[in-house]
């Protein structure tokens, strides 16, 4: 279930990491003259890049005479990133460990103004001076601020490596050692303006829609998918609530061109569902073969029949071949999607082979061959053909035998941004398959779980356009996100704890990460111009433009209106003729219907004369010859005309006389004879 707190952004470390408090560590005049040979980026530039393009910087510190260094600690000089000082620290004989320890520092964390933050993703390498690819280099990323000053690895590398010449870390009595600093400010998710920030805007979320969330945001962006959702028949006479093409084309519509996020009640009520079924977590699967089936069943007869085929169809090859006959059995299968195995594969590649190994049918599984009898025989699975769009489901959720439960599958899992399924010489490949076809898919998108098999949080990391850009789409937010986000941190695995008390305890605790991918949807090279097509207004019916801007007009005077709701009061106004309407026909407590009476609208500073022309022009009565009374409420909870209103109380504002009714216990009721 998701959090309606924003979050704090994560701080996830791939090594063994080690915060050392500001203030177990001397002072700054500790440290022995350095060399600082690559400067950063002057403090002047600090605040000006938004959150998402954080200020970065390399920096480059060379140690000399670095066997001969006294004191157990040793800063670097100060680097600029952000508009503020950073420098490394470095425990040249291990902080109470037989390994190097580093860590980056904020280097004026005294004097930080209050409520200081930032949040660094950064690198601290050991430059291999003989050969640059051994260098030692490791990341992390931490929310720096006044009390946590100082982020790093307590086990860098072993002492035994880093001191031993011939390793090339030490050379000449001399080690260098790099910085890779990337610093943002906090967002403040409260005031977090996705459009602005991103471009694109995301779906509420109505209880556990978490799920139908991220799958909806990646079909939608697949541009030919959409297009051909915008160009399925609907009428202005049908309701979206009853129509899940038009509830999909309004959702569709508004992701493109709303401002804020998007509700999708719209759209689970064409499905049949009910508030029950919102607060119930689906399978995304199944909710993808679903909606794509009726989809199809939808666009047969249309201008856009068979775009799902075209889109996500593929064929696979079921065979039985006998060994020592000659006879061989096939059979043709269909797919939207593919299951792979998660575990027991280290990736993609891994369940491609696993998918396609050869079973053999042997001693009591022989096969039974038409007019052969039983026979020894080989069993497997080899594709005719891959779609444009492949669908890849990751068996993260599997059923435990021995436990007698469905668990959920956390081990690492590895997927590439390019998948060639043409490798090993077409391996994957039937005999007949079309050969011409290059089988070289990029990744678009990678929708990831993070929880139990009993529930969690469903979002999705999309790249709407393919460039390196990637975008999370966590339902009402977008954030910009690097790739290392959207890949590596969505294997899954186990992660490493950052030591509390280096000394007493150097053994790291492992923890599982349960936020892990569980579907790729990748896009085929050669048919990416095609799928990533321009998609604009002119792709949408004319009646749902008119009906979504005419609902876009109408709930922006309804802001309006609670925007400007303390400045008006509503007043209602009774005749003669209404009570002639309720009196003598039947047996009523009150006067009027006072649900039926003409209602107004006024401004609370308007004079009461300015009100009186107004209903001189809606009932054609001249302002001389109203006289409006005021309406008391009695403990019976019905009205009757009190009194009437005083030439000196009509040359007031409405303010003053609804401060008047107040004061008599009179309601905003006026009665007008």
């Amino acid at each position: 279930m998701t959090m309606m707190t924003p979050p704090p952004l994560e701080q996830q470390q791939e090594d063994e990491e080690m915060l050392v408090r500001h203030q177990e560590l001397p002072a700054a005049d500790a440290a022995q003259p350095m060399e600082v040979v690559a400067q950063t980026e002057p403090a002047n530039t600090a605040e000006r890049q938004p959150p998402e393009d954080p200020q970065t910087s390399r920096f480059t510190w060379t140690i000399e005479n670095f066997t001969r260094l006294n004191g157990k600690k040793h800063y670097s000089d100060a680097f600029v990133v952000g508009g503020f000082k950073w420098r490394v620290l470095i425990f040249p004989k291990g902080n109470n460990v037989d390994h190097l320890s580093m860590y980056l520092d904020v280097a004026d964390s005294g004097n930080l103004p209050y409520g200081w933050s930032r949040y660094a993703q950064f690198s601290l390498a050991i430059v291999n001076q003989i050969h640059q690819k051994f260098t030692t280099r490791k990341d992390t990323q931490h929310q720096f601020n006044a009390r946590e000053s100082d982020w790093g690895f307590t086990s860098f590398m072993p002492l035994s490596e880093l001191y031993d010449p011939s390793r090339g870390y030490l050379v000449n009595d001399t080690v260098v050692v790099e910085a890779e600093v990337a610093v943002r400010k906090m967002v403040d998710y409260w005031t977090y303006d996705s459009k602005k920030e991103t471009g694109y805007v995301g779906l509420k979320n109505q209880g556990a829609t978490c799920y139908m969330n991220s799958l909806l945001q990646t079909l939608y962006h697949i541009p030919y998918f959409r297009k051909a959702v915008y160009h399925m028949p609907t009428t202005e006479n049908d309701m979206p609530s009853g129509s899940i093409p038009l509830a999909l084309q309004s959702l569709f519509y508004k992701l493109q061109y709303s401002d804020n996020s998007v509700a999708t009640k719209e759209l689970t009520k064409s499905f049949g569902w009910d508030t029950y079924d919102s607060f119930m977590q689906h399978d995304v699967q199944e909710l993808n073969r679903v909606l794509c089936e009726k989809l199809e069943d939808k666009m047969k007869g249309t201008v856009v029949e068979g775009t799902i085929e075209q889109l996500f169809e593929g064929h696979h090859i079921n065979y039985i071949e006998c060994i020592n006959v000659d006879y061989k059995s096939n059979r043709k299968e269909s797919f939207y999607d593919l299951q792979l195995d998660v575990k027991g594969c280290r990736d993609v590649y891994a369940s491609f082979d696993k998918y396609v190994e050869v079973e053999r049918l042997e001693g009591d599984d022989k096969y039974q061959a038409e007019q052969h009898g039983l026979q020894d025989a080989k069993k497997g699975v080899l594709f005719l053909d891959f779609p444009p769009v492949l669908q890849l489901q990751l068996k993260r959720f599997e059923y435990d035998y021995i436990r007698d439960t469905m668990v959920k599958i956390n081990d690492r899992y590895e997927f590439p941004l390019q998948l060639d399924l043409d490798r090993a010489d077409g391996k994957y490949l039937t005999p007949d398959a079309d050969r011409s076809i290059r089988n070289l898919y990029t990744l678009h998108s990678v929708l990831v779980h993070s929880g139990g098999v009993h529930g969690g949080h469903y979002y999705a990391f999309i790249r709407p356009t393919l460039s390196d850009q990637w975008y999370k789409f966590d339902d009402e937010r977008v954030t910009k996100e690097d790739t290392k986000k959207a890949l590596e941190e969505q294997y899954g695995g186990e992660e490493e704890l950052p030591q509390i008390n280096p000394g007493f305890n150097n053994t790291p605790f492992k923890f599982t990460k349960y936020s892990n991918a569980y579907m790729l949807v990748y896009i085929r090279e050669s048919d990416k111009e095609k799928i990533m097509c321009n998609v604009d207004e002119k792709d949408i019916a004319e009646h749902l433009r008119i009906r979504l801007k005419k609902e876009q007009e109408e709930k922006e005077h309804k802001k309006k209106e609670k925007a400007e709701a303390h400045l008006y009061t509503i007043i209602k106004v009774a005749r003669d003729e209404d009570l002639k309407e309720q009196i003598g026909k039947n047996t009523y407590f009150d006067l009027v219907d006072h649900e039926k009476v003409r209602s107004f609208r006024i401004q609370k500073q308007l004079p009461f004369t300015s009100f009186k022309e107004e209903v001189a022009k809606e009932y054609g009565i001249p302002v001389q010859s109203q006289r409006f009374w005021l309406w008391a409420k009695r403990q019976n909870h019905t009205y009757r005309p009190n009194r009437p209103l005083a030439p000196h109380e009509e040359a007031q504002s409405f303010a003053r006389t609804r401060k008047l009714q107040m004061d008599g216990n009179l309601s905003g009721k006026l009665y007008t004879s």
